[in-house]
């Protein structure tokens, strides 16, 4: 028998002061069995960063074919393809065909390897690409509860989270724009 997803919800009241953009986000989200806490709430940081209409959480570990984010018109067409981890280079290859724009977040201790290792045929393609300190993401992880309400402020490139839990700041670098 599979293991099934667990599912979290978030209420998130979001202030963007990098655009202006403010918001109370109702998520909820499904943790893959495979995915660890940390990865999720690096694709809850990413849907905060890059909030606006039609931005949705895709299927991610369920479906190789699609992001773990993304924004799609009505046409279906893809103007924002969103990678969490450390993606190969013909993954990021195929998303920069299939999308207007393409980000990654990087976040976990081998982040550093896999930059070293593919930047050179990373810089060839039309992607951005950020690092998030992964202490940063521990601390992060360790807020997490099965219903949680949240507070994220974002200026410069940081984003300052408060819990119920306690709170923490994740900052992050651009490796590529």
């Amino acid at each position: 028998m599979a293991i099934k997803p667990t599912i979290y919800k978030f209420r998130i009241s979001l202030s963007d002061l990098n655009r202006d953009y403010y918001d109370t986000l109702n998520l909820t989200l499904a943790q893959h069995p495979s995915e660890t806490i940390e990865r999720m709430m690096v694709r809850v940081l990413a849907y905060c960063i890059n909030a606006q209409e039609h931005l949705t959480f895709t299927k991610g570990l369920s479906d190789i074919d699609e992001p773990d984010l993304w924004v799609r018109t009505y046409d279906e067409q893809t103007t924002l393809w969103i990678e969490v981890g450390e993606p190969n280079v013909d993954r990021i290859k195929k998303a920069t065909r299939l999308a207007d724009e393409v980000k990654v977040y990087s976040f976990n201790s081998k982040s550093d390897v896999w930059w070293s290792q593919s930047q050179n045929k990373i810089s060839q393609l039309k992607a951005s690409v950020f690092k998030f300190e992964w202490e940063s993401i521990k601390a992060l992880a360790a807020l997490v509860q099965r219903t949680m309400d949240v507070s994220v402020s974002i200026t410069g490139d940081s984003a300052y989270i408060a819990a119920e839990q306690g709170e923490c700041e994740v900052a992050w670098i651009t490796l590529q724009e």
